[in-house]
């Protein structure tokens, strides 16, 4: 079976294409099949975004397509300062990762030591018939005003992102202490996700 991913993200790529080839799923991307789309990504939330995405490339290649998107909500912001879905986008600037590390400790500068920060996540599998969606949340870690120097391509955040129950970086987090955790619970999740919609004849 095969399934492109949407997105240009090493970082998201990776995070799953070693799970998926183990379940024999082959992982197609944009590199891979030398294609360049650029969605619209006006959706209002995670999920639509996602979707977006997923029916831009299956229309382009006819290919099975996972999109996926997240929204960031930060405790300490009002409403129409929150990044929502345009955590990349700001003032109609897409921000390469060293912009959105000073981006977002300059926030966490301006509103005291640290930013309490929530990820809400959705993901679209789309074979050109139907549209299976996934979502899921992750919260109690915070934003700090100092970076790691240890970064995470495509993930610039995870550098400014602490995890309280280590008092660690999430970059720099083990596989031990993400598993001790139960950090891999969404990831294995959405792997069950992929392979449960996927159908046999693709």
């Amino acid at each position: 079976m095969k399934v492109l991913f949407a997105t240009k993200n090493p970082a998201k790529i990776k995070k799953y294409s070693e799970d998926l080839e183990k379940k024999e799923i082959e992982v197609l991307t944009a590199k891979k099949l030398n294609i360049d789309i650029k969605p619209d990504e006006n959706g209002k939330n995670a999920l639509e975004n996602a979707f977006i995405k997923a029916k831009a490339y299956y229309d382009a290649t006819k290919i099975p397509s996972i999109g996926i998107d997240n929204c960031l909500y930060i405790e300490e912001l009002p409403e129409e300062k929150q990044p929502g879905t345009h955590v990349r986008r700001v003032n109609g600037k897409e921000l390469t990762d060293d912009e959105m590390i000073e981006y977002y400790t300059s926030l966490v500068k301006e509103n005291g030591d640290k930013l309490t920060a929530k990820w809400i996540f959705g993901m679209v599998l789309y074979d050109g018939k139907e549209k299976y969606e996934y979502s899921w949340s992750k919260g109690h870690f915070y934003f700090v005003d100092k970076p790691c120097t240890t970064r995470n391509p495509g993930y610039p955040l995870d550098s400014i992102t602490i995890v309280p129950e280590y008092n660690k970086y999430l970059v720099e987090l083990t596989d031990e202490d993400r598993k001790e955790n139960g950090k891999d619970i969404f990831k294995n999740d959405v792997i069950d996700f992929i392979v449960n919609n996927l159908k046999d004849e693709y």
